[in-house]
């Protein structure tokens, strides 16, 4: 019945006042598909729980995601609570599928941060943050897993504050840890809450034991304090004596999350059905509705700023954060509505390729089911099927009101293999299959060597890939032979040169002239390539400036070096000439195209290599064999620290030297270490080991 209710429901457009949008982000392991699971079961989206250790959790719906017990891709759904609608997207937490988590934050107002109760921040924890803050998301924290063996509140909290350097808000505690948890005290309302019947439906309100009331005027004095030091009223209040009413202090809490000044926290335990209804309270008390967001900002096509609010009556404006390819109805997009509504079957503006396209199909999706909807409106989200030329990241809006919305960034690939079919029927499947593919996730990137023959596939890491073959041949029906991972290392430059380049071809009728004088400087790490026009007095006319940027960008795509690309570097085009007759697009670009190689190779190229943050955590005794096999790798050691009764390494790695580090740290530790990894920052390579990387490369 719980189904048919919100089926009826789901077509629904509540007031944007009772909208929210809000993702569940964490470390792998933490609990979030888990929470997500108790989310749809307690506001009657589902009518059973589904459970990630049994593979048959509703949200991880992809085969790889049961089969691993791990979120793989950002599984959207629409459900409500308290007469609010909740859309929510549950994020992958492995560090490979980092893409999946930015591309939801982008288009999301709020979050529920899940932590693991007994190792509290963790690496990818902190990852996650530092996306939210990126995109100035407010967010709630719920720590996990209260009932774990060495779960302890009080250290998760100042894990919290030290590490996110956050300023928290306790809204409850737990009740008992560990084998004796069994429910939460809320510090506000000064009531304990247990979580009784079948799977903890039933929420309980009971008075507070006598043995806990010492310590929740302890943290209620804390969390008023908290809540005070963010609004004068309360605070000369508060300063006064006089203690702020209920509703004050909720009204104040929700204004300072809005603006990011503080976090509530809660605890629970999602696998033994205990407080997620006081974290789904939380998310529609204090995370923001659309309207608490400011108005989208844009830029119209001659580049100047424009703003959409929230507001079904305003032109229709979206953002498309993500591509899928759905075996029933084919080519999904996701997008994210700002302002205006959309109707099934009407014409939409993709104003960041400049073309229409047809809605034929708007679906609300709950992971990998959908339900067909007339329309869509403001601070929605949903699919459309018909979007035949949209991309992540594109915008969609009005053709009469056209506004470019800010674009969604991702990390550079950091690994390659090599992929090559099986028979001849497999090659054209892989060239379907990785188009598909790359269209749907904005990390894996597809090159050929046109020389070998050679099919480079890249992406995050080991197990990103790992999964992307898997689909390939488990959707598409490929068989493919795949090689040993490879680092994608890249080139820049490390000195300033000057270059002219000149192409001149006569044959008989209408020749061909191009010339250029292009600077090439190195720019810091991280920055990219600049393109810059510095040409005065029309030595070059200005129809031929952008052949000549697309000649330096092709030629920067394979480095003179090793063939690997070319990055953080500055190419200003200051001179050059042309002739009247001659002089075409094509010429210019193959002038800037050799003058951006043989300057790069003048200009002292070197190697670069990405680097990885690990962190090894490993039982005591193995910590000094696990240092010195770090030390080994070109590791640098940046410090260790306690964790229960483990240590934590933290050291910077290049990614060449922790291929298969899985296996070497089960055999150091005897299967009792564990590691994170993430992608840090590229590093020049030491002169002796690009030597060896280039000659392996020229063979």
């Amino acid at each position: 019945m719980a189904e048919e209710k919100l089926s009826q429901k789901s077509g629904f457009q509540a007031p944007l006042d009772k909208v929210r949008n809000i993702g569940i982000i964490a470390h792998i392991d933490a609990g979030k598909t888990t929470t997500t699971e108790r989310f749809l079961y307690y506001t009657g989206r589902t009518y059973k729980i589904g459970e990630v250790h049994e593979g048959a959790a509703v949200m991880d719906w992809m085969v790889q995601e049961r089969e691993r017990g791990v979120t793989i891709t950002a599984a959207a759904t629409t459900t409500f609570w308290n007469d609010h609608r909740i859309n929510i997207i549950d994020t992958p937490g492995h560090v490979d599928f980092t893409a999946e988590v930015e591309r939801s934050l982008r288009v999301l107002d709020g979050a529920v941060v899940v932590f693991d109760g007994k190792e509290g921040v963790e690496p990818q924890s902190e990852k996650v943050w530092r996306q939210a803050d990126k995109y100035k998301i407010p967010r709630v924290c719920f720590i996990n897993k209260m009932d774990k063996i060495g779960a302890d509140y009080d250290e998760d909290l100042a894990s919290i504050k030290e590490k996110l350097n956050a300023k928290t808000v306790v809204l409850n505690f737990p009740i008992g840890l560990e084998g004796d948890f069994s429910g939460v005290v809320d510090v506000l309302e000064q009531k304990a809450y247990r979580f009784e019947g079948e799977l903890g439906v039933e929420v309980i309100e009971e008075e507070v034991p006598e043995e806990l009331k010492e310590k929740l005027a302890q943290y209620r004095a804390k969390t008023i304090e908290a809540i005070a030091e963010e609004d004068e009223k309360l605070l000369d209040k508060y300063v006064g004596g006089e203690e702020p009413a209920l509703d004050e202090l909720k009204a104040a809490l929700r204004r300072a999350t809005l603006t990011g000044q503080v976090f509530p926290v809660l605890c629970g335990s999602s696998l033994r059905n205990k407080g997620v209804q006081k974290v789904l309270d939380a998310a529609v008390d204090y995370l923001p509705s659309p309207l608490d967001k400011p108005p989208v900002e844009g830029v119209d096509f001659s580049g100047n700023k424009t703003t959409h609010k929230a507001d079904i009556n305003e032109p229709f404006a979206a953002l498309a954060f993500k591509v899928q390819t759905d075996p029933f109805v084919g080519r999904l997009t996701y997008f994210r509505v700002y302002s205006g509504k959309l109707s099934s079957g009407s014409y939409v503006l993709n104003a960041t390729k400049g073309v229409k396209e047809r809605i034929s199909r708007i679906l609300l999706m709950h992971a990998n089911s959908r339900e067909d909807i007339p329309e869509i409106g403001a601070g929605e989200i949903a699919a459309a099927v018909g979007l035949a030329q949209t991309t992540t990241g594109d915008t969609l809006c009005a053709e009469k009101s056209p506004i470019i919305l800010e674009n969604i960034s991702f990390p550079d690939p950091v690994i390659s293999i090599m992929i090559e079919p099986k028979t001849k029927a497999d090659q054209e499947k892989l060239g379907e299959s990785m188009k598909k593919l790359a269209e749907e996730d904005p990390t894996f990137k597809i090159s050929s060597n046109h020389e070998t023959g050679e099919t480079l596939i890249s992406g995050m890491g080991e197990f990103h890939l790992e999964i992307l073959v898997d689909r390939m041949k488990r959707e598409f029906g490929v068989e493919a032979n795949v090689g040993a991972p490879q680092v994608a290392y890249k080139e820049t430059i490390s000195a300033t040169v000057e270059q002219e380049g000149k192409y001149i071809r006569q044959s008989g009728g209408r020749g061909q002239y191009g010339h250029v004088f292009i600077k090439y400087e190195p720019l810091p790490p991280g920055t990219g390539f600049e393109f810059v026009n510095a040409i005065k007095g029309g030595a070059i006319p200005a129809e031929f400036i952008s052949p000549s940027e697309k000649g330096v960008k092709e030629a920067l795509t394979k480095g003179v070096l090793a063939g690997y690309p070319l990055i953080d570097l500055r190419a200003t085009l200051f001179d050059g000439s042309f002739h009247e007759v001659d002089s075409s697009d094509i010429a210019f670009q193959i002038a800037a195209s050799e003058a951006t190689r043989e300057g790069c190779r003048r200009a002292k190229a070197v190697l670069l290599e990405p680097i990885m943050k690990i962190e090894v955590i490993v039982p005591e005794q193995y910590l000094g064999e696990t240092m010195g096999d770090l030390s080994s790798r070109r590791a640098q050691i940046q410090g260790t620290e306690s964790r229960g009764n483990a240590q934590v390494i933290k050291a910077i790695v290049p990614l060449a030297e922790v291929f298969g580090y899985a296996t070497t740290i089960r055999s150091l530790t005897s299967g009792r270490g564990t590691f994170n990894i993430e992608p840090s920052h590229y590093e020049r390579v030491p002169e002796s080991v690009a030597a060896k990387i280039i000659s392996g490369k020229s063979k």
